[in-house]
């Protein structure tokens, strides 16, 4: 109901619609009484002609009300399935990466796609349906206790009986649809992870595309059995709610004529023709309203999952009043606080604890460790990815969590190992952080990363679509694209999340010259996997077990035969030279 207030106005005009429509349609029966009754028994033309003009004219305005409700209400419906997909969807954009990371992509989809769909039906027409085919039996019951109230209260007798027969298959599938939903969902998440690249990749090199083929085919056959069970569900039941419909008439004929071989006369040919008209007016949308109860209660098992996402608390929000930092002012200064965080609550040991870290602006801090020591835990807290469990991340003495998130956007620009580009030219995967930048700005920025050389070579250029995620090119210069799409947003704060890890030697160090290019004069954090890549850090920090366990520059750190040095011996780094390897 929520969402169609903001469309109150056009809904009222439906509603008016409605009831002129219902009250025209209450006319023609009394219309044609008047006519069997009347005008044909005393041969009067004349009334005879306004009478049936009357009903042509009733049928004409009918219809025209009828095309202009459908339309109004449709534009409603379609207005309204706007506003739960935007809401859908800007709701998911506020959510935290961890959201993300424990939810699979194909679910996400199928809930704005299957499940919103899904309800588009009962939005579109269901509401004013019900409105219409409500105001129609009101009307038509009132018509029909004016015509004869015997023959009324025979015909409805049985209407509460239909109710409840109605309520419980309408229960049945709202069961069987949210299964069938689930399965969806699953069925998209496999298609989504089976059909993407990386998906086909895996399946061919593994040799498993028939068994994903043969999974596939179980899923959709689940879901066609679903999908008969539901249509089937309570089918015999309601076969009899329209088998009595149907018999209906034949009965007030039956009864009709038990009065009049009593020999009561109150009941005239005339009215008795015009009731079972009415009665076929009155039990359509009777009927009506008892499908479109089923419907509403197999809807409900859709907005279930839809409301599931909308009522999801978001877990990192602005505040009301965020700071805005002047981007030409920002030192880029950033202190970590006596910082702990857990990814799950409940877990023995925090990913992090009590960690405590000066990053002086302009200057370069490379943070190591052996796998799950927390590194890049601590950077997207900088990023504000996540938000610390106790204790303060702040960038120029403010704490993250009172920034805005454009200007925190702004401040830290993240260069990852996992590179993403969009299925889309380079120039648009570029201006996808700055989409006003010129032509001239995007070679720039291309020519800091050290790949404006192959995109020149390219047929079409900075015009090229790069592929679904960017596997027409190789890992080098996705990353390097990467990198000139950060170098467009020119942040003060730069973040390489292991941006060289996944590389070979020769691509590793091209990529590294863009990222060293990339950070001069910048605050930049380099969580590092290879130690060749941060030996000339301004400080290395050592993690362990979510706690740093030393710091300082590479030569100190190795003079000093501690964790690091370690870890620079399994490098082949324990003399101070970069290996190669």
């Amino acid at each position: 109901m929520r969402l169609f207030r903001p469309h109150r106005r056009t809904l009222t005009s439906v509603l008016v619609l409605i009831a002129i429509s219902a009250a025209i349609g209450m006319a023609s029966p009394f219309l044609l009484r008047g006519v069997l009754d009347t005008a044909i028994p005393q041969n009067d033309t004349g009334l005879l002609t306004l009478l049936v003009a009357g009903m042509v004219v009733a049928a004409i305005l009918s219809g025209v009300l009828g095309v202009a409700q459908t339309y109004l209400s449709n534009v409603v419906g379609q207005r309204v399935m706007h506003d739960l997909r935007a809401a859908v969807y800007r709701h998911l954009q506020r959510l935290s990466l961890a959201f993300f990371t424990r939810t699979r992509t194909g679910e996400v989809q199928s809930r704005i796609a299957n499940d919103i769909g899904g309800v588009q039906n009962v939005v579109t027409s269901t509401a004013t349906s019900i409105v219409s085919n409500v105001t129609t039996v009101l009307a038509v019951v009132i018509a029909m206790v004016i015509l004869d109230w015997r023959l009324a209260a025979f015909t409805l007798v049985l209407l509460p009986f239909f109710v409840a027969l109605t309520r419980r298959v309408g229960n049945e599938r709202k069961r069987i649809t949210s299964q069938k939903q689930g399965r969806l969902a699953d069925m998209s998440s496999l298609v989504q992870e089976s059909l993407s690249v990386s998906g086909i990749l895996l399946g061919k090199t593994m040799g498993r595309s028939d068994e994903l083929a043969e999974r596939f085919t179980r899923e959709s056959r689940e879901l066609a059995d679903l999908e008969v069970r539901s249509r089937m569900a309570g089918r015999w039941r309601m076969a009899t709610v329209q088998m009595s419909f149907a018999i209906m008439p034949a009965l007030v004929y039956w009864f009709a004529g038990q009065s009049l071989a009593g020999g009561s006369d109150a009941i005239s040919i005339g009215t008795l023709v015009a009731f079972t008209q009415l009665q076929t007016r009155v039990l359509f949308p009777i009927q009506s309203l008892l499908s479109v109860g089923i419907d509403m209660q197999t809807s409900l098992a859709l907005f279930t999952r839809i409301f599931e996402y909308l009522d999801l608390e978001v877990d990192i929000d602005e505040r009301a009043d965020p700071v805005v930092l002047d981007p030409a002012a920002v030192r880029g200064d950033i202190r970590f606080s006596d910082v702990t965080f857990a990814y799950d609550e409940e877990a023995e040991h925090p990913t992090l604890a009590c960690v405590t870290l000066d990053i002086p602006a302009g200057t370069t801090t490379a943070i190591v460790g052996e796998t799950g020591s927390g590194k890049t835990t601590l950077g997207y807290l900088a990023a504000r990815l996540y938000d610390a469990s106790s204790g303060t991340v702040a960038i120029d003495g403010v704490d993250v969590r009172d920034l805005s998130f454009a200007s925190l956007a702004a401040t830290v620009g993240l260069v990852s190992q996992e590179t993403y580009l969009f299925h889309a030219t380079i120039a648009e995967n570029l201006r996808f952080a700055k989409p006003d930048a010129t032509d001239d700005e995007l070679v720039a920025a291309a020519r800091a990363a050290s790949i404006h050389e192959q995109i020149s070579r390219l047929p079409d250029g900075y015009d090229t679509v790069v592929g679904e995620r960017g596997y027409r090119f190789s890992g080098g210069e996705k990353q390097r694209i990467a990198i000139a799409r950060t170098v467009l947003r020119n942040p003060p704060v730069l973040l390489l999340d292991e941006a060289t890890s996944a590389l070979d030697n020769e691509t590793e160090r091209a990529v590294q010259e863009a990222l060293d290019q990339l950070a001069s004069g910048r605050t930049t954090i380099a969580i590092a996997h290879r130690l060749s890549t941060v030996r000339d850090a301004d400080q290395i920090v050592v993690m362990d077990k979510g706690q740093i366990v030393e710091r300082g520059t590479h030569d100190e750190l190795v003079a000093r035969g501690g964790a690091y040095a370690r870890l620079a011996s399994k490098a082949g780094m324990a003399d101070g030279a970069v290996a190669l390897s």
